[in-house]
């Protein structure tokens, strides 16, 4: 796991994690938006990344925190970031999105270990996300880092599981 003032060097790219400013967030919503549209057409219902706006995100964080993944450049760009709250005895992580463009270079793997150090930091049981059920490629992922199959959920309207739980113990 990484600390947040680590310097991760992933396939010759180098990039920091740190907190989300408030400055950051328009950028943070494109990132979202960009890392969510893959999904169109395969989730039902769709996705609420598609229809946020920079108000209801704002809104979402007087709740959550959010990390977000700085790529070492000139001007530094933002190319990833994850939302967490706690939950009961536990973290609860959501919107990991990673920009299309700089995915597979640990970005996404190096968000998720900075939540869970959080985590365990604040004393936290374990960690917890929910995932499509349409989506087994992401279950695989979360799997292969140690999350385990919890309960199917459903969205309202819905007659059968629309997504479902995993969790890993800290």
């Amino acid at each position: 796991m990484l600390p947040k003032e680590m310097v991760g060097l992933m396939k010759q790219q180098t990039f920091l994690l740190r907190d989300c400013a408030e400055a950051d967030e328009p950028v943070v919503l494109e990132i979202i938006k960009a890392a969510f549209e893959e999904q169109r057409g395969r989730v039902h219902p769709p996705s609420s990344a598609h229809h946020k706006t920079l108000a209801i995100l704002q809104a979402e964080r007087q709740t959550a925190r959010a990390i977000v993944a700085e790529i070492a450049s000139a001007p530094p760009q933002l190319v990833g970031c994850i939302f967490y709250e706690t939950k009961a005895e536990s973290i609860y992580f959501s919107r990991l999105a990673v920009l299309p463009t700089h995915r597979g270079q640990g970005i996404g793997a190096a968000l998720i270990g900075e939540v869970e150090r959080r985590a365990a930091a604040l004393g936290a049981r374990s960690v917890t996300l929910s995932v499509r059920v349409a989506l087994t490629e992401q279950h695989t992922y979360y799997a292969k880092r140690g999350y385990q199959f919890v309960c199917y959920t459903m969205h309202p309207g819905f007659t059968e599981p629309t997504s479902m739980v995993m969790e890993k113990a800290l």
